[in-house]
């Protein structure tokens, strides 16, 4: 089996394995899916989802969030982390409002101007927000990209450039969700359960660990 040969059977068992991996933030439109998105930095997906419900209800729109008091919108928030996130948050819908009509921008580089919004989170919006193509690397893509042997990268952002050489475009967006899916359920980041795995054959981290005479 060539090297490409064994890329792609790794990539057709992530989609066997995983075909309904989808986004596990909850959001409904554009404007909740990068609220969401920014709030999921260094937090869990249940933990954002626990305190969105109350947020978009008071904070409906864009307009309604760039009104918001720092004062107010931290404490509704504060489990999910920093309170920069929350100034971020209303800061973006501010210049959401003041620049793009009160419209969630549509292209990366529109999107990255945003406080609180790196190449990540823009990423994640045009892919789950807009169908775009894009394929966003978090820790747990980076991490199971990297060890399956998909990729041979230092940084997200390298990660990034070599899977979508790698990928398909019109699966990017898909292939994102399998990693993570992945990376979540079986590919952790401690004590990976490569027993469970079907990729394990395939995998350079197994196959190292196995040669090392790891578990």
């Amino acid at each position: 089996m060539t090297e490409k040969e064994r890329k792609e059977a790794i990539l057709d068992a992530l989609e066997k394995t995983w075909p309904e991996a989808k986004a596990e933030l909850h959001f409904t439109n554009p404007y909740e899916t990068l609220v969401a998105t920014i709030l999921s930095a260094q937090c869990t997906d249940a933990q954002v989802n626990r305190v969105t419900p109350a947020v978009f209800a008071r904070y409906p729109d864009p307009q309604a969030m760039a009104g918001a008091e720092l004062s107010e919108l931290f404490p509704m928030v504060k489990s999910c982390g920093f309170r920069s996130k929350a100034g971020n948050i209303i800061a973006a819908c501010r210049m959401i409002c003041e620049e793009y009509g009160g419209e969630i921008p549509r292209t990366r580089e529109e999107l990255i101007r945003l406080p609180g919004v790196g190449r990540k989170t823009a990423n994640v919006v045009l892919s789950n927000a807009f169908g775009i193509p894009a394929f966003a690397v978090d820790t747990h893509v980076h991490r199971v990209s990297n060890r399956l042997g998909l990729c041979k990268a230092e940084t997200v952002e390298e990660t990034e450039k070599q899977m979508t050489r790698l990928i398909p475009e019109e699966k990017w967006g898909r292939a994102h969700h399998w990693l993570i899916w992945h990376g979540r359920r079986i590919c952790r980041a401690q004590r990976p359960l490569c027993g469970e795995c079907p990729m394990r054959e395939l995998c350079r981290y197994y196959q190292h660990s196995r040669g090392s005479g790891a578990d």
